[in-house]
């Protein structure tokens, strides 16, 4: 764990390196939690980024959100909590980080069987690369609900009977391209 006086500080080595995640408050010193947020996201910054607040409120949190950050805690929160909703940040981040050894799915095609749409292409390279139904939602800005019904679009088109049969569909798809 790295702590910083302030937003350019922490920039400074964000930019350097790619922590596992961030815990970023909105008001620290110079430049605001959010702006900092905002200049990451703009920056498609890959590393999961909470936001932290004693002060915040509704309309606050969802211009986190909108700016790429993963959740926003309100304090005082218990920290055995964050310590677990960071942990399971850590891990989503570290298998996306394998998704560069994944095959591309919007490169693979599946002989006889029905095309998938750019959409399902996109729900397709997110589920292999071990994202949560949340955490596709958010990446792709649609809800999770919406990516369950794109998964079973795609579980029905490419026969895949659960999880595991349609990883194998993808990677022989993968190595037969």
């Amino acid at each position: 764990m790295i702590c910083f006086a302030d937003g350019a500080a922490l920039l400074a080595v964000a930019r350097s390196r790619t922590p596992s995640c961030i815990l970023l408050d909105v008001h620290i010193p110079g430049k605001s939690g959010l702006d900092i947020l905002r200049e990451l996201h703009g920056e498609d910054y890959p590393a999961p980024i909470f936001m932290i607040s004693g002060q915040g409120d509704i309309p606050m949190a969802v211009n986190a959100i909108k700016n790429g950050a993963l959740d926003f805690i309100e304090k005082p929160f218990r920290g055995s909590e964050i310590v677990a909703r960071l942990n399971e940040a850590i891990g989503a981040f570290a298998r996306r980080q394998k998704e560069s050894a994944s095959p591309k799915i919007s490169s693979l095609h599946f002989p006889g069987r029905e095309p998938l749409t750019r959409r399902e292409r996109e729900v397709l390279e997110q589920f292999t690369a071990g994202a949560s139904n949340k955490e596709a939602g958010r990446t792709l800005g649609i809800s999770p609900r919406t990516i369950e019904d794109h998964r079973a679009n795609i579980m029905k088109k490419l026969g895949a009977r659960n999880a595991a049969d349609l990883i194998r569909i993808v990677m022989t798809a993968s190595r037969a391209n």
